[in-house]
């Protein structure tokens, strides 16, 4: 109901900012009823996000019935659904500054359900390279400092949000491109449940060159 979150933004105000530096992720809560940004502060980047619900960490986002509900990609409207057996809306794309891109000539558009979040076992697989500092590691972390034990099994697969991607047109493989996203761009959502969330400022910055090393020009979220 459009109406209803349009109603829901009368007399608002913000509350609290948590500011999640580059290559480095910070975890936040949302209660029920209120809305969150994530937004471009400094410069063009992309960050991973994971959410659970706050009072029970079983519950958590679930990109795969999310892209199955709606679509490869998000924007206003759509909802992040938790996982089974809860299966229920988590947050509501109430905003999307970026709506406008749509899907371009490569068949690419922001905000991804398709891939994952980039991992420190995939790279050294791929490169035989260690690498600290991907989004998987610092969820870690941002949870572990949360307070949250044996943090890594609650790390689950992201919302890629400002990520420009899609599927190659003959090999029908995924691939990753520059960022539209710029200073002052947003994606707002509004929190259907209490909410703990994490979100990873990624190591690949807007994703146009390297990824998993320390190349990419990154900026805060």
């Amino acid at each position: 109901d459009v109406r209803f979150y349009e109603s829901a933004r009368k007399d608002w105000r913000k509350s609290w900012e948590v500011m999640v530096p580059p290559r480095e992720a910070r975890c936040f809560e949302v209660p029920k009823g209120h809305f969150f940004r994530i937004c471009c502060v400094e410069g063009p980047q992309v960050g991973d996000l994971n959410l659970w619900c706050s009072s029970d960490l079983q519950e958590r986002f679930y990109s795969g019935k999310t892209r199955q509900l709606h679509a490869t990609h998000l924007t206003k409207g759509d909802r992040l659904w938790s996982c089974f057996p809860f299966l229920r809306p988590m947050a509501t794309i109430t905003h999307d500054t970026l709506a406008w891109y749509g899907f371009d000539e490569d068949g690419a558009s922001v905000h991804d359900v398709i891939g994952t979040r980039c991992d420190p076992y995939s790279n050294h697989l791929l490169k035989g390279e260690d690498y600290d500092h991907c989004c998987h590691s610092n969820l870690i972390r941002a949870l572990a400092e949360h307070g949250v034990s044996e943090a890594e099994k609650h790390v689950h697969d992201v919302l890629n949000v400002f990520m420009c991607t899609g599927f190659t047109k003959d090999t029908h493989q995924y691939f990753m491109k520059a960022s539209p996203v710029r200073p002052g761009d947003y994606l707002e959502f509004f929190a259907e449940v209490d909410l703990l969330g994490a979100l990873s400022a990624c190591p690949g910055g807007d994703t146009s060159c390297g990824h998993s090393d320390d190349t990419a020009k990154c900026y805060p979220l």
